[in-house]
């Protein structure tokens, strides 16, 4: 544990700021959800300490997350009360511990460079999007949402020109004063005293809008009123505050409805955290990998203590994630301390939480989302060419315009396009020659590793050799040989007596002339170099 307080003087400032990021996520995502307000806090605080603690990751943050909440508004609909559903958020957890138990976390390794790098845009530009509405005082949608299709029927961008109908100028001003907070905090202030570096600007701007909400009259033109503020429930006693805590009715756990919830949650809260996982740690300054299956252990050990508490389920989130590595987290210590914080806060102080107006979070939020969404991005991918370029700009666009899930497999669909063309341009070496007497002279060097996906470009180097041709393929390089690929040979074999082609295979043993099986020589998809 000594290694998390190496840096705790960063790692302190950057949880105050993943603190006033978190709560209103925490709060709008329960809301849409169709859930306790105080549902959406328990998670983000076991999201905090628990996940935090027992996660590899550096930097990633957990809460409850906006992808799940149309999931999890369907499904307390469809269970008919939200005890049945915590019900299934413990079992989601349960086999989150499985899928973490049998591996499955190396998925994660397998989303593309691009993919990932064009999720991390795409957030940065929805963050933009969806916070100037409520930096204009405008807070019909609820804090968090991501899909373009919004809760309140806008989408992200009708919601820009809805907005216009019901400015607030007080959120505007407060908006304003705060990027200024921030940009000058940022930009001139950290650079002139070490304080400045101590006292992260979002607090200030917190607290400057907090006291410009209590000076401000009340119904004068700069009154910011209680809708367009944080709205923490405020329990009168201890035993109101425990009242918050919901059990689960462990009764339903025989309904065959309450299992498909579970493994719904299971599947996309793991896919999110394991798309969350690649995207923080692409952007962490010190290029650390977290471990996948121990983040899917750290998940569903979360999920299971939130649904036993009256919890909403949780992944790691990578706004929240952001949030942390921008303001200068070094280790995990951040996300554990948030988590405090937002304990802390729900029990100690939540009026003077709900004093604070929702267009200062938003100011926090568009700084988050420009940083990432800055266009050196957009410019060094378009660098590096199609091949990362296109998914990259399908994941910004797809992401932007739908979710992220289906943004990430539009994205993934791109880059395995590329892959089969890629495969069927460049699948193995062909070297032509002349023989004696003008004889077609072919030899053909097949790559190290010959799968399904190279079978079109051999059928296609194959089907255009002339009649009398010497064939010479060359398998001294390749180390494995699909199935598919001995069975395009063997077919081929078939054939080329009658168009007069001769073959010879080139082995690391020796050359075999026309021979008649590549399945007895090689096996079904066997190791090449063993024969």
């Amino acid at each position: 544990m000594t290694s998390i307080f190496k840096h705790v003087g960063k790692d302190l400032s950057a949880s105050i700021v993943v603190f006033f990021v978190a709560l209103p996520l925490c709060l709008g995502i329960a809301l849409a959800s169709g859930a306790p307000l105080f549902s959406g806090l328990i998670a983000g605080i076991i999201g905090g300490i628990v996940v935090g603690s027992i996660s590899g990751s550096a930097l990633g943050v957990s809460g409850p997350a906006a992808g799940l909440a149309v999931i999890v508004l369907t499904a307390i609909g469809t269970l008919g009360s939200f005890e049945d559903f915590l019900l299934a958020v413990i079992l989601a957890g349960v086999l989150q511990l499985i899928f973490g138990v049998l591996k499955a976390g190396v998925i994660g390794y397998y989303f593309p460079s691009a993919v990932i790098k064009g999720m991390l845009a795409a957030i940065g530009i929805i963050i933009v999007l969806k916070q100037i509405p409520h930096a204009f005082g405008h807070d019909a949608d609820f804090e968090g949402d991501e899909n373009f299709v919004q809760a309140d029927g806008e989408t992200t961008f009708s919601a820009l020109s809805a907005m216009l109908d019901s400015l607030t100028p007080g959120a505007i001003v407060l908006s304003v004063i705060s990027l200024l907070i921030l940009i000058l905090w940022d930009k001139v202030l950290t650079k002139k005293h070490q304080i400045f570096k101590l006292v992260p600007g979002p607090l200030v701007a917190v607290v400057v809008g907090i006291i410009f909400q209590s000076l401000v009259p009340e119904g004068s033109f700069l009154f910011i009123g209680a809708t367009h503020l944080v709205n923490v429930p405020i329990p009168e006693n201890v035993d109101m505050f425990l009242g918050q805590f919901t059990l689960p009715n462990f009764g339903a756990i025989t309904k065959v409805e309450v299992w498909t919830v579970a493994l719904t949650l299971a599947i996309v809260a793991s896919l999110e955290t394991l798309l969350s996982v690649e995207a923080a740690d692409k952007i962490d300054p010190e290029k650390r990998i977290t471990p996948t299956n121990r983040e899917l252990l750290a998940q569903g050990t979360g999920n299971i203590l939130s649904g036993l508490i009256g919890g909403l389920p949780l992944t790691q989130v990578i706004v929240r994630s952001s949030a942390n590595v921008m303001s200068g987290g070094k280790t995990k210590l951040s996300t554990i301390i948030h988590g405090l914080f937002l304990l802390l806060a729900v029990i100690l102080i939540p009026r003077l939480l709900n004093k604070i107006p929702l267009a200062v979070l938003a100011a926090v939020l568009l700084m988050v989302g420009f940083k990432l969404a800055n266009p050196s991005l957009f410019r060094s991918m378009f660098r590096l060419g199609k091949s990362q370029f296109l998914p990259f700009i399908v994941t910004v666009l797809g992401v932007v315009f739908t979710d992220i899930l289906v943004g990430i497999s539009l994205g993934m669909a791109v880059s395995v396009l590329i892959i089969l063309i890629e495969n069927y341009k460049n699948s193995h070496f062909l070297h032509i020659t002349k023989g004696v007497e003008g004889e077609n002279h072919i030899r053909m060097t097949l790559a190290e590793e010959l799968s399904f996906l190279n079978k079109g470009a051999i059928l296609r180097e194959l089907s255009n050799l002339p009649e009398d041709t010497l064939l010479e393929i060359d398998v001294r390089k390749t180390i494995h040989m699909n199935y598919d690929v001995i069975e395009i040979l063997d077919d081929f074999t078939s054939k080329a007596k009658e168009r007069k082609i001769n073959i010879k295979l080139i082995t690391s043993k020796g050359t075999i002339e026309n021979p008649e099986s590549y399945l007895a020589l090689f096996g079904a998809g066997a190791p090449v170099s063993s024969h």
